[in-house]
C-alpha cells in the first residue's frame, strides 16, 4: 500500500517490497526522516552521495537531485528502490552497488543506516574506509535503541572520531570525522570459517549471513533428513544462506544439479565460495541473487528445500514464507516436492495444506519440524 512520505518540501508515494497492506509497515522510519532533515540543513549542491542500507529507497527518492551510489545487500531492497523511484517518476543519476562493490568517484557524503548485524557494519565500514577522504561527511543513523557502544566503536576504529546526536523521535545520528591516518584492515577480515563435520566441509561466511558462526538448530535437523534418491534431479535451495542444505544434497546425490537462490548478496557469495571450496565439479551448481522464485518458469524443479525466515528486517511477518511456498508450487514439476524446516509454533503445515492440498511430517523435535508437500 503506497504511503505518503513528506520530507524537505517533497511529497513521495512509497511502498515496501513485496507490497504489504499492513498500514504499520511503511517504507521509511523516523531515523530516515531525521537524517534527511539534517542533510537538507547541509545545503549540498549536486553532491556525490553514497547511500548504504537505504531499506526501501526512501533516501534515494528524497535525494534524487544528487549523484547517487546506492549500496545494499538486499535484492528486495534494490527492487523496492527502483520501483519507488519509478512510481514517483524520478530518474536520478544512480549507480547500484552490491555488498562487495565500491564507488569509483570521490564522495562528498555517506549515509549509512545501521544494519542488523554488527559483523555487517564492520564489513561496510571497512569497505568505506577505502573510498573516503578527510573531506567526506560520514553520517550513520538508526533508531536510538539500535545505536550501541559496539557500533560507535566500529565507527571510531574504521573512520575516526565519532559523536552522536541527541535523540529525536527515538532516533539518533552518528557523526564520524574521517581520520586520514586511520588504516583499513584486511578486506577479508570479516570472513568467518567453521567446520561442518557431517560432510567434512569447511563453511565460509561473509558478514551478515544467517548462522554466521555455526550451524543453526533447524538446519541441523534438516541435514538429518536430506533425500538420497535424487539421481539427475534439479534441486533448488531456496533462501540458501551459506548453502549448507544445497551442498548437503550435492554430497549425498552425486548427479543432482543444485541452484542456490537468496535475496542476500552476501549469502549467494558465501554459497558460491563454499561450493568452490568443497567440490571439484562446479558445473553442477548455479547461483541466483533473487527475490524468492518470483519470475521462475513453471514445472522446473524436482525438489525445493527451504529454511524460510519469519521476519523482514526487524518486523515479524509470514508474507515471505507465503511467497516462498507459492513460488515453490509454481516452480516444481508435477510430482516434485517442497521440503522445509520451521519452528513448530509457526504452523507452516496449514499454509502448505492450503497451497498443495497435502502435507506430511518427515521429522520433528521439541522445537522444529520437517514438512514436505508434493505438487500433484
Amino acid at each position: 500500500m503506497n504511503t505518503l512520505f513528506k520530507i524537505n518540501g517533497l511529497e513521495l508515494l512509497l511502498n515496501r517490497f513485496p507490497v504489504s497492506n499492513d498500514a504499520n509497515l511503511q517504507a521509511w522510519d523516523a531515523s530516515d526522516e531525521y537524517v534527511l532533515s539534517h542533510v537538507n540543513d547541509l545545503a549540498l549542491q549536486s553532491a556525490n552521495i553514497l547511500l548504504i542500507n537505504d531499506t526501501f529507497g526512501a533516501l534515494a527518492c528524497a535525494l534524487h537531485a544528487h549523484n547517487l551510489y546506492w549500496q545494499s545487500d538486499s535484492y528486495i531492497g534494490r527492487s523496492a528502490c527502483q520501483k519507488n523511484l519509478e512510481d514517483n517518476q524520478l530518474t536520478p543519476n544512480i549507480n547500484y552497488l552490491n555488498s562487495l562493490e565500491q564507488p569509483t568517484n570521490a564522495l562528498d557524503l555517506v549515509l549509512i543506516k545501521l544494519p542488523k548485524s554488527t559483523a555487517m557494519l564492520a564489513h561496510q565500514l571497512q569497505q568505506l574506509r577505502q573510498v573516503i577522504n578527510k573531506d567526506t561527511i560520514v553520517i550513520g543513523f538508526a533508531k536510538a535503541k539500535d545505536v550501541h557502544n559496539s557500533g560507535i566503536k566500529l565507527f571510531e576504529k574504521f573512520i575516526g572520531e565519532t559523536t552522536t546526536s541527541l535523540a529525536k523521535k527515538k532516533s539518533r545520528l552518528i557523526f564520524a570525522s574521517v581520520n586520514n591516518e586511520q588504516t583499513s584492515s584486511d578486506e577479508n577480515a570479516q570472513l568467518v570459517q567453521w567446520p561442518l563435520a557431517k560432510h567434512n566441509f569447511t563453511i565460509t561466511n561473509y558478514a551478515g549471513v544467517f548462522a554466521n558462526t555455526q550451524l543453526d538448530i533447524g538446519a541441523q535437523l534438516m541435514l538429518e533428513n536430506i533425500p538420497t534418491d535424487l539421481d539427475d534431479a534439479f534441486v533448488i535451495d531456496l533462501g540458501c544462506g551459506n548453502g549448507v542444505l544445497g551442498l548437503s544434497v550435492a554430497a549425498l546425490n552425486e548427479d543432482a544439479k543444485i541452484r542456490f537462490t537468496d535475496e542476500s548478496f552476501m549469502a549467494i557469495a558465501s554459497a558460491k565460495l563454499n561450493a568452490q571450496n568443497n567440490f571439484e565439479q562446479q558445473s553442477r551448481f548455479e547461483f541466483d541473487w533473487h527475490d524468492c522464485l518470483s519470475d521462475y518458469d513453471y514445472d522446473q524443479a524436482d525438489l525445493i528445500i527451504c529454511n524460510p525466515p519469519f521476519h523482514q528486517l526487524k518486523a515479524v511477518t509470514d508474507h515471505i514464507a507465503w511467497q516462498m511456498f507459492n513460488d515453490a508450487y509454481r516452480t516444481l514439476k508435477h510430482g516434485g516436492k517442497l521440503r522445509i524446516v520451521g519452528n513448530r509454533h509457526l504452523g507452516y503445515h496449514i499454509k502448505l495444506q492450503r497451497i498443495f492440498d497435502n502435507c506430511t511430517t518427515i521429522d520433528s523435535n521439541g522445537k522444529f519440524v520437517i514438512l514436505e508437500a508434493t505438487k500433484y
